[in-house]
């Protein structure tokens, strides 16, 4: 018995000394979500990805586009950054489908300070992120899909840069289990995607560059010596999602839609993220969406609150559409955040 007592109070005890590696990852902008619909459902979208923001959710959800589409998404944060996303995908007959997206992250201006001009010295400079994907996905039988990104990532501060290459695997499982409606499109899904698998990123550039007093207090030594900084290397933020997704209302009027993900990431704590979408038909118009969740759920010390947003697609011209989506989620101190999303199919 007293053996038992101490087992459980040492896995007690390295349970509550788990280190989950805060801060300790570089391009971090690689972990915000696009597209406004999967975003107002609390990023529960891995095993419900079927549409050009596939491309950052779980590339094997591509697989699930009948025609050509393009998507731009545009989120504003706090203190003037903003995020865009552009991305597009073909539908190849016989190949499979093909994707490219690209992410920006804009920080805005900023005033260069120095030890000796704390108050700025009258320049600006800026900082930005990009991420650049290509995507191919396929259905290699009715029920399976497979996807695959390549992708660029680089980081910008004034003069000094870093890049790193990424690979972005994911697959999709259709299932007739839960299904409501007896068909196999209407059972369970279940998703599962690696995120940002690749080299490290080490910035450098004329920045690192400077004078140094090889020592300091010592005279008549040379007290300009050119030196440079030489910076750490960085992983990117890998992210390992697996998700199921469930329709438990599915008829000629109304498809409800409910995803739950679970993520384990290379920099922070396991957590759980959760959404709904209700989907109302509007019989020779279109679709017109309610959408909520909830993010982090478990995480330690999550900064997440709720999510929500709507969205509407409207038909023209036969079977193209148009599809505007937004979205809102709470950041805790950092507020509310808002996305806004227009895809087009042609």
């Amino acid at each position: 018995m007293i053996r038992v007592v101490l087992i459980l109070i040492a896995l007690n005890f390295i349970s509550s000394q788990t280190i989950n590696r805060y801060g300790t990852t570089t391009a971090n902008f690689l972990e915000i979500g696009v597209g406004s619909g999967p975003t107002a459902m609390g990023d529960a979208q891995v095993a419900l990805a079927n549409d050009v923001s596939s491309i950052y959710w779980n590339p094997a959800g591509l697989a699930s586009l009948k025609k050509p589409s393009v998507v731009f998404m545009l989120q504003p944060w706090f203190v003037d950054i903003n995020m865009l996303f552009t991305g597009g995908a073909v539908v190849i007959p016989g190949v499979g489908n093909i994707g490219f997206g690209i992410t920006q992250m804009d920080y805005g201006e900023m005033d260069v300070t120095t030890l000796e001009y704390q108050e700025g010295t009258g320049e600006k400079f800026k900082a930005t992120d990009l991420a650049a994907s290509f995507t191919y996905s396929r259905k290699i039988v009715s029920w399976f899909s497979f996807g695959s990104s390549v992708k660029y990532v680089r980081s910008n501060i004034w003069h000094s840069s870093a890049s790193a290459f990424a690979l972005d695997l994911g697959v999709l499982v259709n299932t007739n289990f839960f299904s409501f409606t007896g068909k196999d499109d209407d059972g369970l899904d279940i998703g599962m995607s690696i995120s940002n698998y690749g080299t490290r990123m080490q910035f450098d550039g004329i920045d690192s560059y400077q004078p140094i007093d090889i020592s300091e207090y010592e005279a008549g030594n040379y007290g300009d010596v050119a030196g440079q900084f030489r910076t750490s290397q960085w992983e990117l933020p890998l992210i390992f999602r697996i998700g199921v997704a469930l329709k438990p209302i599915a008829n000629n009027f109304m498809d409800v839609k409910i995803g739950i993900d679970a993520l384990h990431p290379n920099n922070n704590s396991e957590s759980i993220n959760t959404g709904i979408s209700i989907d109302n038909k509007i019989p020779g118009f279109g679709v017109f969406s309610f959408r909520g969740g909830i993010k982090a759920l478990f995480m330690d010390s999550p900064q997440y609150g709720a999510t929500g947003g709507f969205g509407l697609k409207m038909n023209y011209l036969g079977n193209r559409s148009i599809q505007i989506d937004y979205a809102f989620k709470d950041i805790g101190i950092l507020g509310n955040m808002h996305a806004y999303t227009i895809g087009l199919s042609f």
